[in-house]
């Protein structure tokens, strides 16, 4: 089975996926919170989504517990 590509997404769609603020966002990369950024030049980051998405079923899973 072909390994699925890597997607990188911008900050825009993080918000968009989590319902987090920027701010929340990047207080939570800072305390370890949340998946890292990606840097890809200059002052541009991006995140994996993959590493996002499964950041969003952890917390529906600690919700379910």
């Amino acid at each position: 089975m072909p390994e699925q590509p890597i997607r990188l997404i911008r900050l825009k769609d993080v918000i968009a996926m989590t319902g987090l603020s920027r701010s929340s966002v990047y207080k939570h990369v800072s305390e370890n919170g949340f998946p890292a950024q990606v840097p890809l030049g200059g002052r541009a980051v991006a995140w994996v989504e993959s590493e996002v998405l499964d950041w969003v079923k952890q917390r529906i899973a600690l919700r379910d517990q």
